[in-house]
């Protein structure tokens, strides 16, 4: 099974919740509609092609040899689920013109994530419950 290196997926994390943040904070749907774009990238051609992964790369460098890793397929699990609610938020912002629904559903996700980088994945939890009623 391929891995990826802890750290790559904390900077996915992290990532999205500035993005999220600044979003908000800023009350601009078009920052929401670029951490879209980064995270349909990040599914479709794998956490290299992760633009926060690359920006941060050269600080990451001597942190990834021999840190400790989680399954890939588990992280297009959880990347999966950000797009979907990214995809959502972004029709929430289509549909309701004061956007709170979009700016709602982009809050879960830089949730999760902030859960996440506290140690807990919400993801993870649902995929293995996922995978606990898939074998029943």
């Amino acid at each position: 099974m391929k891995e990826v290196p802890v750290p790559l997926v904390k900077t996915n994390q992290a990532g999205i919740v500035l993005f999220v943040a600044a979003a908000i904070l800023l009350k601009e749907p078009a920052i929401i509609a670029a951490l879209w774009a980064v995270q349909v990238m990040t599914l479709w051609r794998g956490v290299r092609a992760n633009l926060f992964v690359q920006l941060a790369a050269p600080l990451l460098r001597s942190r990834i040899a021999g840190a400790q890793t989680e399954s890939r397929e588990l992280q297009r699990f959880n990347n999966a689920i950000a797009v979907s609610l990214l995809t959502l938020s972004l029709v929430g912002f289509w549909i309701d013109r004061d956007g709170w629904t979009g700016y709602v559903l982009a809050g879960f996700v830089a949730l999760a994530a902030l859960i996440a980088l506290a140690g807990f994945c919400v993801g993870c939890f649902l995929y293995y419950q996922w995978k606990r009623l898939k074998r029943r």
